[in-house]
């Protein structure tokens, strides 16, 4: 071989190497890339003090005279079975929630309470709107950017898998994860609490958008401190113990893209200076000292139970009989949401608030079966992401000691909507009279519990639908072509369905599906991926030709 052809061997040769090796290093970190490009746009700085406007140094009424205050917390894919007020909980309830089940405990328990929907975003769109999503074109969840791509990718790569995650070309111009939202031109809770003479503070998780008009601070908050992103600690913290599902497509976007970080009314990234529960418990004791001695109404959206699935090494040492170190984990982070909710509560009661402040505790949708742990919706059948109780079963509790008796149960189906015209009972201020609000006052129980508030609701995510009618439950999805009818009343778990011997009322239900679609607008925003959800395994369980599954499209 002549000199001047061994050079261009060697250089093709190096060159083949050198994209060889990029093509290896871009597999690798690809994945890394939303969050990369979003550290060098938005970089995250170090602590800093979140300074809460303080109100007046001493109240200007009579404590009898004042608004009640407002505290909602929501849990994050906290399980049915995951708090042990009815002889459930973690690890056969060797995980106590005390402070949760206080709450139930001391007030009103909605044992029928249902979600907005399968998943987060739209459940705290019909919380904030006291309307069904669906009526604004919020129908589907916000996902980051580059998370319905990499996901799909994991997922087919799992040769385990008997389906595998499907992802759809978007229709028209993609919108930005910060651009998809619940639009201004909804009135919110905050709107309508702040409008009341309320000071409103939002602390945690938002997720109806962040662009446009959307973010709480422009949706009738005066403070937001957001979640900006979603790990509990930074992954090198010695503090923090970690439980990876490396059979979950999410879970690895998530450890790959999450970070420590939060912001304040918009302003610059910053890092906690705790494990993020108690950073968001921390925060809300000092809003609530700030503003002890005017109205106010404070939504803390915590992020747990959400993966990814991290907790503290303190909480996880104090569950050391657990021996599996997912569920372990897990339960570690159950023990810091409980134990959260008891210091949000001994804040109100050192500052004299506990008699005249309505707290409401609920999730915004159940367990989600990617973390693999198979009993946290014990006894329903379903998951996050399905409308089987599992899904859409969550827990609801009210406590009032100046209006509502410690003990009372109402068993009729109620819905997050109805936070939004509870809080306009409570503030003394009506449902804007401009729109449909899907929404009841869930203190009228306490005149009537045997009533129900609802005869029908309504659950819908793309070609994934349901109604409960009168105790009736119908279920309907294209892919698979199924349809699921269960009479609740003697079925509440759902495992007799019903639809091949009841034609009749199959036909009666999927009229008012129809007839509640035509009322509702069209998505703001189209569905990218449907996932396989098996509706009775985890995804950690062997999946089999013959279970029953659905398609989540989002």
């Amino acid at each position: 071989m002549k000199i001047g052809q061994r050079g261009l061997a060697i250089g093709g040769g190096v060159l083949i190497a050198a994209v060889a090796l990029g093509w290896f290093a871009f597999e690798r970190y690809a994945i890394q890339l939303p969050a990369m490009m979003m550290d060098w746009r938005d970089p995250i700085g170090p602590n800093r003090a979140v300074e809460w406007a303080a109100g007046p140094d001493a109240p200007q009424a009579a404590a009898e005279n004042r608004p009640p205050n407002i505290v909602l917390i929501v849990a994050d894919d906290l399980g049915w079975n995951n708090i042990t007020l009815n002889g459930g909980g973690v690890a056969g309830g060797s995980v106590p929630t005390p402070n949760i089940d206080s709450i139930a405990k001391a007030g009103l328990v909605l044992s029928h309470g249902y979600s907005g929907s399968g998943t987060c975003a739209p459940s705290r769109a019909a919380m904030m709107s006291g309307r069904y999503p669906t009526r604004f074109g919020f129908e589907f969840t916000p996902m980051p950017p580059g998370m319905a791509r990499i996901t799909t990718r994991f997922a087919a790569e799992d040769e385990t898998a008997l389906r595998n995650t499907v992802l759809r070309d978007a229709e028209g111009e993609e919108l930005h994860f910060t651009e998809m939202g619940m639009p201004q031109s909804e009135i919110s809770m905050g709107n309508l609490l702040q409008d009341a003479g309320y000071r409103t503070i939002h602390i945690g998780k938002w997720h109806l958008g962040e662009t446009n008009g959307m973010a709480a601070y422009d949706q009738g908050f005066d403070e937001s401190l957001l979640m900006a992103s979603g790990l509990y600690l930074n992954l090198d913290d010695p503090a923090s113990v970690e439980a990876r599902n490396d059979f979950d497509p999410i879970d690895r976007f998530l450890w790959a893209n999450m970070r420590f970080a939060v912001r304040k009314n918009g302003g610059p990234r910053f890092e906690p200076d705790r494990y993020l529960t108690d950073y968001f418990t921390n925060e809300a004791v000092k809003a609530i000292e700030a503003n002890k001695s005017r109205p106010f109404f404070l939504y803390l959206a915590h992020w747990a139970p959400h993966t990814p699935l991290q907790a503290t090494q303190e909480d996880y040492d104090a569950l050391s009989h657990i021996e599996d170190h997912t569920l372990r984990v897990y339960g570690a982070m159950i023990r810091a949401l409980d134990r959260g909710v008891g210091e949000v509560l001994d804040a109100l009661k050192r500052n004299g608030l506990e008699e005249n402040t309505l707290v409401i505790f609920t999730s915004d949708n159940g367990g989600a079966h990617y973390i693999g742990l198979p009993e946290i919706n014990q006894p329903y059948r379903g998951w996050k992401a399905t409308f089987f109780g599992g899904g859409i079963r969550v827990p609801f509790f009210l406590k009032w000691p100046a209006k509502i008796e410690a003990g009372l149960e109402y068993s009729h189906p109620v819905h997050h909507f109805d936070l939004y015209a509870t809080a306009a009972a409570v503030a003394g201020v009506p449902v804007p009279d401009d729109r449909i609000v899907d929404g009841r006052n869930l203190l009228t129980v306490l005149e009537d519990a045997e009533s129900p508030l609802h005869e029908t609701l309504f659950w819908r995510s793309g070609h994934y639908q349901t109604v409960l009618h009168r105790g009736w439950k119908l279920q309907r999805t294209e892919r698979p072509d199924a349809v699921w009818l269960f009479d609740l009343d003697s079925d509440p778990t759902e495992l007799n369905n019903l639809a091949a011997g009841r034609p009749e009322k199959v036909a009666e239900l999927a009229a008012l599906l129809d007839a509640h679609n035509a009322e509702q607008k069209a998505p703001g925003w189209p569905s990218r991926v449907e996932m396989p959800v098996s509706i009775d395994k985890s995804l950690r369980e062997r999946q089999a030709e013959d279970d029953e599954y659905i398609y989540w499209p989002n």
